[in-house]
């Protein structure tokens, strides 16, 4: 028997079907001794993972106390969903209208109707709740220079006009840029232009930081604030990282939702839970995976070295074939594409084998077993996606016993729903062309 075949053979004693929510217990059981749930996808355009990460979301939330979702999202979009779902004052009256303003390409990845679903239930929950008590939602990303800046002086125009020379100063000076102000500060880096932002974003970060506790006209307020001011910062650096060559875009990205993440945590207490979502290449633990050869680190690597402590929990999310929404290149239309059967001998291809259809992995029954002990290709889809070339660059070697705790397989997957909204494409918030 070779190698594949051993493979198949061993997944087929071990691997659970999995086909409605009850099928979910044994999973639930396994992440409810965690305090730090970090839930996949391989794609940003599947609606199984959608669904799968709701249902789960929704176990953790209403059976062990999670407190929020946190998700690769910008957060001035996520901060807006945050108010609808806590039923804040000034809020948008409905989902579909806090989604619609979601207008960064690739909009689909929220401004879906999996996600408005899931607002709505989040909504509902948090009705009867104190508001100390109800659950959150936020997002972890770092693209949102103009928006987290715009936020701050629009916040200070009604609440601390004292501090809007700071903030005025970090606008102005990314004001030449435009609209597509990340990307063009990056590029007039490239022509080796002396002038950075540097100071400016660190002063503000400085003076918002010095006054935060003041910004209490609500419960979020000084959070928000002291967030949109990080992420000025953080963004400044990582669009300065993307022309030299000392510095990993990727790893600031990944270190800044890192802070952000344990930011949430000091903010909803010393025993709050949470709930990430964020692609496989994110969450799934980066030294499992042929990032570790130039020293790239992700959110679950961070989490399981720096939040030990709280017995974080991995769910990766693979496919074997059917659809996917994405885009043939930055700034495209949406299209449902075609995804073509898995590659023999990977990860997808032998949990097909089995013949179980979707089905739960736990990574501790074959944690031992030699066969599983080297590197298997396992697919990876982002927002740009060409099914014809996918061998070339789709697939990360992976030791998925020591990259995931568990890790759910759909058989035939489909394309997420996307709302049909207004896009701005001229923002690129990613230095690699798959656009994880």
């Amino acid at each position: 028997m070779d190698t594949i075949a051993r493979r198949i053979n061993a997944l087929s004693k071990v691997t659970k079907k999995l086909e409605n929510a009850i099928d979910l217990d044994p999973l639930i059981k396994r992440l409810s001794d965690s305090n730090v749930v970090l839930l996949g996808e391989a794609s940003h355009g599947t609606h199984e993972y959608y669904t799968w990460r709701s249902a789960i979301s929704k176990r953790l939330i209403t059976e062990h106390g999670f407190n929020f979702i946190a998700v690769e999202g910008d957060w001035p979009d996520f901060y807006r969903v945050n108010r609808y779902i806590k039923q804040y004052e000034n809020s948008k009256n409905t989902s579909a209208g806090v989604l619609k303003e979601f207008n960064r390409w690739p909009t689909w990845m929220w401004a879906n109707w999996e996600i408005e679903t899931l607002l709505n239930w989040l909504r509902d929950y948090n009705t009867d709740l104190s508001a100390h008590k109800r659950v959150g939602m936020y997002g972890l990303d770092v693209y949102s220079l103009w928006e987290s800046i715009e936020a701050i002086i629009d916040y200070l125009h009604l609440h601390d006009r004292t501090l809007l020379p700071a903030a005025k100063r970090a606008m102005g000076c990314f004001e030449p840029f435009g609209d597509e102000m990340g990307m063009a500060y990056a590029r007039s880096l490239q022509r080796f232009l002396p002038k950075t932002c540097e100071n400016e974003v660190i002063s503000l970060l400085s003076t918002i930081k010095q006054r935060a506790p003041t910004f209490n006209n609500d419960i979020e307020a000084s959070l928000n604030m002291e967030q949109n001011a990080h992420i000025a910062h953080n963004a400044e650096k990582y669009y300065r990282s993307m022309v030299s060559a000392n510095q990993s875009s990727w790893n600031l990205r990944d270190n800044h939702m890192m802070e952000t993440l344990k930011r949430l945590l000091h903010f909803y207490g010393p025993k709050s839970k949470a709930i990430i979502w964020a692609h496989n290449t994110h969450v799934g633990d980066a030294r499992a995976t042929d990032m570790v050869f130039d020293r790239t680190v992700n959110v679950g690597q961070l989490v399981r070295e720096q939040l030990s402590h709280l017995n974080p929990k991995i769910v990766g999310f693979g496919s074997y074939q059917g659809t996917v929404v994405a885009g043939s290149e930055w700034g495209a239309p949406v299209r449902n594409m075609n995804v073509p059967r898995a590659i023999e001998g990977s990860w997808e291809h032998l949990m097909h084998q089995t013949g179980k259809g979707n089905q739960l992995l736990f990574l501790e029954d074959v944690k031992e077993n030699e066969l599983f002990s080297t590197p298997i290709a396992h697919r990876a889809i982002g927002v740009v996606y060409h099914p014809r070339y996918e061998k070339i660059g789709n697939y990360v070697p992976s030791v998925l016993p020591n990259r995931y705790d568990a890790f759910i397989h759909v058989d035939t997957s489909q394309g997420v729903h996307a709302m049909n909204v207004y896009v701005d494409n001229t923002q690129l918030p990613e230095t690699y062309p798959w656009a994880f």
